[in-house]
């Protein structure tokens, strides 16, 4: 018995350890979905800004508007494309080392 000796806080210490590891992935995924959901909420909001600005509802250029509302968003605007009455702008959010990107398009239907 007494080779055993220590052998519960060698296994409680492995679980401890399993259950740290996993609580990471966990709270690391969960930070990575809510960034993607910023960058699809700031890149949807700057690219109807653009559009109204497109479509003379709204004063300024098209990709000033939607650099302000990524802006105000707490996003970056990677990317801002006008062709004729459709706009498309890539937002981004870091998240850690990386960013969360997302492109939105509006206009009329394809």
């Amino acid at each position: 018995m007494s080779g055993e000796r220590g052998a519960g806080a060698a296994l409680a210490l492995a679980v401890a350890t399993a259950a740290l590891l996993l609580a990471m992935l966990v709270v690391g995924a969960g930070t990575a979905a809510i960034a993607q959901a910023r960058a699809a909420a700031a890149a949807d909001a700057a690219v109807l800004a653009a559009a109204d600005a497109l479509a003379g509802f709204a004063d300024g250029s098209p990709c000033a508007l939607a650099q302000a509302v990524a802006t105000a968003s707490h996003a970056r605007l990677a990317d801002c494309r006008i062709d004729g009455l459709e706009a498309r702008v890539t937002a981004t959010v870091p998240v850690g080392p990386l960013t969360a990107s997302v492109t939105a398009r509006a206009g009329p239907p394809p």
